[in-house]
């Protein structure tokens, strides 16, 4: 029998790339999206899109019965640390809340169906203000989360503990770091200097305000992270949790650095005070000797390809009005 995935927030920039994925690998794929769109056409096939925001457990029970899944992706919620500032309950509403539901309704799913598996999705910024001899940062180092949004996660990753201890839930927590590839929201630091770059090249004299650019940070390909997800849910340790990341800190000014060299026009670039985040870290990168180890999962897509492709992406977009 064809093995069946269900992922929420599947309408999202990796919930696209999930979905694909699992479909090239024969995976039957459903997902859930809090507007209304029966289907989802991607590359490798079309998939049912089920409005569902979330917000009760019962429906959510109902939902799984409905479509029987043997893989769970649980992909939905707020992941822009900037917002999460401005609206912290809002935050911790999508992200922990609504988790709860979806918790509790797997509990009661996995007795008709022992062998389901969760996968709920993370994130580095758990870990929050890391000291320089924790680098790189491993799946046991403690977190104190400084952004709302980390809080939200940590508590996330706390919940999966405690649902596999008292109900013996098959779940998982991935804690990815930074990721990157074409077709990302606003708000995260890739894709937003890539849009400057490609809008600026249609102007004389361009100059582009930026940041602190001296932080570095590790960055992964969505391609990969998607592996990484299949990988751990197919096969990762129960109850447990894995970082996925490149292991590889990179400075944001090799960021610009790189995407500045994709263009043919001369950008000047000033530093604007007014976009430094409240608290910075300056170097954050992670330890993905655990998933690297016992599930043989390495990331295949360089960063200047990972930049390349959204640099080009972008333009190709911005030559036909797309954005």
């Amino acid at each position: 029998m064809k093995v069946r995935a269900l992922i929420t927030g599947v309408k999202g920039f990796v919930g696209k790339y999930l979905a694909d994925h699992l479909l090239s690998q024969g995976i039957e794929v459903w997902g859930t999206s809090r507007k209304e769109s029966p289907f989802l056409c991607l590359s490798n096939g079309n998939i049912s899109v089920i409005k569902n925001d979330l917000n009760n457990t019962e429906e959510i029970f109902n939902l799984l019965q409905l479509i029987e899944p043997d893989y769970i992706f649980h992909l939905a919620g707020q992941s822009n640390v900037k917002q999460s500032w401005i609206d912290k309950e809002g935050t911790f509403y999508a992200n922990v809340n609504k988790t709860i539901f979806l918790l509790d309704a797997c509990v009661a799913y996995q007795k008709e169906n022992p062998q389901m598996r969760l996968l709920t999705v993370g994130s580095s910024e758990e870990y929050g203000k890391v000291l320089k001899n924790e680098l790189p940062i491993q799946e046991t180092t403690q977190l104190r989360p400084v952004s709302p949004y980390g809080a939200s996660k940590a508590a996330v990753s706390m919940l999966v503990k405690q649902y596999n201890t008292a109900h013996n839930l098959n779940v998982i927590h991935a804690r990815p770091f930074n990721h990157i590839g074409p077709g990302q929201s606003d708000g995260f630091v890739a894709i937003d200097f890539a849009k400057q770059v490609v809008r600026l090249e249609e102007i004389q004299n361009p100059t582009m305000y930026v940041g602190d650019l001296s932080s570095k940070r590790d960055f992964t390909d969505v391609r990969d992270i998607v592996r990484a997800y299949f990988e751990i849910i197919q096969f990762g340790e129960i109850g447990q949790i894995y970082n996925i990341c490149s292991g590889t800190p990179v400075a944001i000014q090799e960021i610009l650095n790189y995407l500045l060299s994709f263009s043919s026009k001369k950008i000047n670039v000033v530093v604007d005070e007014s976009k430094m985040r409240p608290i910075e870290i300056k170097e954050y990168y992670g330890s993905s000797k655990k998933i690297r180890t016992t599930l043989k999962w390495k990331p295949l897509y360089t960063i200047e390809k990972s930049l390349s492709d959204i640099y080009f992406h972008l333009q190709e977009a911005n030559s036909e009005k797309e954005w």
